[in-house]
């Protein structure tokens, strides 16, 4: 390139919502890069938007720019190029003279406007439309992510270049063999030779490649560089780039320098597994829908980025999934710089089709094709550019989805492709060319994530079992007996009703007749989404043109169910139990040693698709105080030590037995180290030992030892810690555990339990006695079923989805907020959250819908219920009643009387209600009593 000329700055604006044309004189300016919604440009929006955040200044329509350049004489004869990085559709004059339309939603528009540029003054306008898009563009512009913005947000500059010049530099790298295959086009020139030379920039151990002259008689040039035995590879612990210079020389006269950064590795696969530069290497990949909601666009500079990409590195992420949509090109470099695996997306979620189907939309589909092509031009040379999908839960022919696997494939095998993320869901495929499968099952039954949503069901060990930490997936991805799924061979080929996007879709099944054994890596799709309550005081982060009005409509409606105070215990609580979820969640993926990977749903809170709540960092990647960096990384990292258990609650004396193992992935062997383990109560150490942990460094599952012991003799329930470090590194975990007496005394002699307020319950409050109620399960029609695990991505969405379905609504509860210091738990000790001992009791319970009690009526144990119907929930409470004192709880002891936990707290409920602490302070009549049991 010759120079460039930056067009950045103020630009004239004219806003055009009907699109009648251009009408001069502009009537406003504004300042470019940018977006006229962040420039607060147009009507102010009045919508509330509640499923998503809401655009303030949101425009729709033709947006209109122009600016005056100057052309100095020296550059008169060279060749120009607009260059505009970001935008929508675009069209764009010089003067009077239309030069062309050009609508990528991922790649810059370049223009060639050579033969419109003389020396002197010209007017440059530029009409920019979000409207009527080829297609509906996914993530890139959905207001539930970026927002559906309209204006440039990149670099906008106009390239100058000599008439012989570089076009479309490409960089193929090989590892093994320490070279790189340069591929350009020479434009204006068919002969001349080419230097070539190579540094390091970015290692504490620099390489300098000597340079090369490489003569040329084509126009289109291939030349191998050889970068010696010394070169540096490229990965996510050592991420060495280097600087690469082509030098375009014609009769000894340097025409052009193209400067290209890339690494030097070998992004690959092995079996199930992928490798980089020939080690293995596991995936553990966030989701990301371009979710900036300062700006609600995504940032195009290396820092902003960096800033990002570090913080996702910092709680163990190594990986990104772009949901149908691909980053700019900053984002690429800023992973380039820090060693993040990127896999960009087709801006797509819809049907392949193929030409003789009656719904086929050729120029979608061409459209679609073509960005696919365009990415891999504009983005390829990065070596954190890794993988490509076609897009998110795509349906059709698998054929044609094949024939564009095998097309881009052709085009540049720098990277490892799959035909999309989650395809055909129920039934999925594998087709010849997919290098990976990303999905969330093989059949029905054959599950690879631990939660679901229930229009999906059937739902995940995390929703459903009982607490152990035994679980993985290996069996599933690669069954050790084959059964006939029923339901998948019945649904295949048949037209079936599914979830698609917020919505719901009729689509054919696609073919599965055969149980689907992979023999290529597997990533589980969208693993976790987990929701936590709303934190309202989020609000006041949002000082850009991105309003977050939902969460004052979710703050509100608390308030007016007179819970406002409760929020943020509500947000605390269920963010400690979304952690407890995740950290099985996890945990179960590094325990399954056939997967490759995972992409989480996600490390940050989704904006949009009904506010999914779903992050340990809020939607500005910052930390929402719910877990910290350490003790995240400590089951989400390179380096997972885990004990696998079958249960979390013991009696004193009972055998424990747990077996220590060691999902390892880094890049420098464990030599001589020492596992040490205890049990412990807080400083006090039960139980405790060591053992000799080594590796060669090709081992990535370690099973280290085997821990049997018996459980201390306690007298009360007691709370131990499982805690496990590798000396001398990061390396450790711990788990909660919990030990109860042997002997527990449950005598309810003298005791009123009633399961139900009969005429004799009431007869006995009315003479002043004591009352237990433990109602009658079914009874309870004002209530919600008891469901242990946080709610599934958001309720409002996979409400209505459900309901469109006709299949059962999900719980939609975030878990306990207990009042711990209650003297009920005397002898069943808790935390305020949710917490394993309490799974067997939630699961057997009704939480009692408690609406229009008065503010200062709180349950002793309150489920959260979210932020869409925002009941009162009692599980346990306690009021005066008549002469009485009456304490409820919604829980079927029966069936847990045979566990400790069970059996712990009826124990100490029971000693409760028989001692003198037994002093509600609220009172309650039967007619509310009865209103509330109906």
């Amino acid at each position: 390139m010759y120079s460039k000329i930056d067009l950045s700055g103020s630009w004239n604006l004219q806003l055009d919502e009907e699109k009648q044309g251009l009408k001069l004189p502009f009537n406003d300016v504004i300042a470019l890069p940018g977006t006229t919604s962040h420039a607060k440009k147009g009507k102010k929006n009045q919508q509330i938007e509640i499923g998503c955040l809401t655009d303030e200044y949101l425009f729709e329509g033709y947006a209109w720019f122009s600016r005056e350049i100057e052309i100095s004489d020296d550059l008169s004869g060279k060749v120009f190029y607009l260059h505009l990085e970001r935008t929508r559709m675009t069209t764009v004059w010089i003067d009077d003279q239309k030069v062309g339309v050009q609508n990528s939603l991922n790649t810059p528009h370049h223009y060639d406007v050579s033969n419109y540029l003389s020396s002197g003054k010209h007017q440059i306008t530029i009409l920019v439309d979000n409207t009527n898009y080829p297609t509906r563009g996914g993530h890139l512009t959905s207001q539930d992510t970026q927002t559906n913005w309209n204006g440039i947000t990149g670099k906008i500059e106009l390239q100058v270049f000599n008439q012989a010049y570089l076009s479309d530099v490409q960089v193929y790298p090989n590892a093994q063999e320490r070279t790189v295959m340069i591929k350009s086009k020479v434009i204006g020139a068919s002969n001349g030779n080419l230097s070539v030379s190579a540094m390091s920039f970015n290692s504490g151990n620099e390489h300098i490649v000597e340079e090369k002259s490489f003569s040329f008689t084509a126009n289109e040039v291939t030349i191998i560089y050889q970068l010696g035995e010394n070169a540096l590879l490229w990965s996510e612990y050592e991420p060495n780039l280097y600087k690469l210079k082509v030098n375009l020389g014609i009769n000894g006269m340097t025409m052009d320098t193209n400067e290209v950064t890339f690494g030097l590795r070998d992004f690959k696969t092995e079996g199930l597994k992928f490798t980089i530069n020939g080690r293995k290497t596991f995936l553990r990949g966030k989701h990301d829908g371009l979710i900036f909601p300062l700006t609600g666009f995504a940032p195009t500079t290396v820092e902003e980025w960096l800033d990002v990409l570090n913080t996702a590195k910092s709680y163990g992420i190594n990986h990104y999934r772009f949901h149908t949509c691909c980053p700019p090109e900053a984002a690429f470099i800023a992973a380039d710089l820090v060693g993040i695996y990127m896999q960009p997306e087709l801006p797509f979620w819809g049907t392949f089709t193929g030409v003789e189907d009656p719904q086929h939309n050729q120029a979608e589909q061409s459209y679609i094709i073509n960005e696919g092509f365009s990415i891999l031009s504009s983005f390829g040379n990065h070596p954190s550019f890794v993988m490509m999908s076609l897009g998110n839960e795509l349906w059709g022919d698998k054929t044609r989805l094949d024939e564009v696997l095998k097309n881009y494939k052709e085009f540049d095998n720098r990277h490892l492709y799959a035909q999309g993320s989650n395809n055909f869901q129920f039934t999925p495929q594998i087709v010849e060319h997919d290098d990976f499968y990303s999905g969330v099952r093989f059949t029905r039954d054959r599950l690879i994530r631990g939660s679901y949503a229930m229009c999906d069901a059937p739902l995940g060990h995390v929703q459903t079992d009982k607490p152990s930490t035994m679980k993985d997936f290996d069996d599933n991805i690669v069954p050790t007996m084959l059964q006939a799924d029923d339901q998948s061979i019945a649904n295949a080929g048949t037209a079936i009703e599914i979830q698609f996007g917020t919505g719901t879709k009729t689509v054919e099944a696609a073919d599965s007749q055969d149980q689907l054994i992979p023999e290529i890596p597997v990533v589980s799709h969208e693993i976790g989404q987990y929701q936590t309550y709303p934190d309202f005081n989020e609000i006041e982060k949002y000082t850009g043109s991105i309003k977050a009005k939902n969460f004052e409509v979710f703050k509100q409606r608390l308030e007016d169910k007179g819970l406002g105070h409760l929020a943020q215990k509500y947000f605390e609580c269920s963010g400690e139990l979304a952690v407890a979820c995740y950290k099985e969640e996890l945990e179960s993926a590094f325990r399954s040693r056939k997967l490759a990977g995972f992409q989480l749903l996600d490390l940050q809170d989704f904006s949009g698709q009904g506010t999914a709540l779903v992050g340990v960092l809020d939607a500005f990647m910052e930390p929402k105080g719910i877990v910290t960096e350490e003790r995240w990384r400590s089951f989400c990292s390179d380096a997972v030590l885990m004990a696998r258990f079958e249960k979390v609650n013991y009696v004193a004396e009972e055998s424990f037995h747990a077996h220590v193992e060691l999902c390892y992935y880094r890049n420098i062997p464990l030599q001589n180290c020492k596992l040490v383990w205890a049990i412990k109560d807080g400083n006090t150490s039960y139980l405790h030992g060591e053992t000799q942990v080594s590796s060669t460094g090709d081992d990535n599952y370690i099973d280290i030892c085997d821990i049997d012991v018996r459980m201390p003799n306690v007298t009360g329930m007691r709370k131990l810690t499982l805690s496990l470090h590798i000396e001398g590194t990061d390396i450790a975990n711990s788990y909660d555990l919990w030990v109860y007496p042997n002997e527990v005394l449950v005598d309810t002699t003298g005791l009123n339990i009633v399961d139900s307020l009969s005429e004799q319950a009431i007869a006995l409050l009315e003479t002043g006695e004591n009352v237990v109620l433990f109602p009658k399960l079914n009874s309870l029609s004002k209530s919600i079923e008891g469901f242990y695990s946080s709610d599934f991505w958001c309720y409002p969405m996979f409400r209505t989805i459900s309901e469109s379905m006709n299949k059962e609504v999900p719980v939609g509860t975030l878990g306990l907020l207990i009042d711990n210091t209650h003297p009920v738990f005397k002898h069943f000790p808790s935390e305020e959250y949710s917490t394993y001992p309490w799974w067997s009791i939630v699961s057997n319970s009704r939480s009692i819908i408690l609406d229009g009690t008065p503010k200062g009526f709180s349950p002793i144990v309150q489920t959260i219920d979210n932020f869409e119907r925002n009941h009162k929930l009692g599980l346990m409470f306690e009021c005066n009643v008549l002469k009485g004192k009456l304490l409820l709880c919604a829980c079927d002891f029966d069936k847990i009387i045979d566990e400790p936990e069970g059996k712990q707290l009826l124990a100490s409920i029971i000693n409760y209600v028989n001692s003198e602490e037994f002093e509600p302070n609220t009172e309650m009549n039967i007619a509310e009593l009865k209103e509330i049991l109906a």
